[in-house]
């Protein structure tokens, strides 16, 4: 199976009325794409403790976000027709349905949750190789992009690992 592309998002917050701020994503020929996003209105919550993690002011956004359809546009032409990956599927795929609707598009391409992807010797080595990947990639901000290539390189490194002897 070829290596997947990865998407992230980050959000505003973690619960209720939360939205995407930030969408990135990684491909196998190591292509990135990464844009703050600006709120709609009406998109008003905002969770200083996710500002923490991914270190997004909401003033920097609405200073140098883009506009919703424009990001959607991106990645409707970007992806079209492929089957993307994210690590948190439940979370990722609400926020991409909020910015969407929000600009009365669709998706031209199919977000799937990672873990169809793992196997168990997989699943089983994640979090200490993902440890292990931050560290080697030493990318200093959490931004959408760079986690989906830490995702991305995880994945790699953990298939390679897993790959039984027989399979050249």
């Amino acid at each position: 199976m070829p290596l997947p592309v990865i998407i992230d998002v980050e959000a505003s917050g973690f619960g209720n009325g939360s939205y995407p701020i930030e969408v990135g994503y990684f491909t196998p020929d190591g292509n990135s794409y990464c844009s703050l996003i600006q709120p709609e209105p009406g998109w008003t919550h905002w969770d200083p403790s996710a500002e923490q993690v991914h270190g997004i002011s909401r003033e920097v956004l609405l200073a140098k976000g883009r506009p919703g359809v424009e990001v959607c546009l991106d990645l409707n032409t970007a992806l079209r027709g492929q089957t993307i990956y994210c690590d948190a599927w439940a979370y990722d795929y609400v926020w991409l349905s909020k910015l969407y609707d929000a600009v009365e598009l669709f998706p031209t391409y199919h977000l799937k949750d990672l873990r169809e992807l793992l196997a168990e010797c997989e699943q089983s080595l994640w979090h200490g190789l993902r440890s292990e990947v931050e560290k080697r990639l030493a990318l200093r901000r959490h931004r959408a992009s760079g986690d989906a290539r830490t995702i991305f390189e995880t994945y790699n490194e953990a298939r390679k690992r897993c790959k039984p002897d027989w399979i050249v």
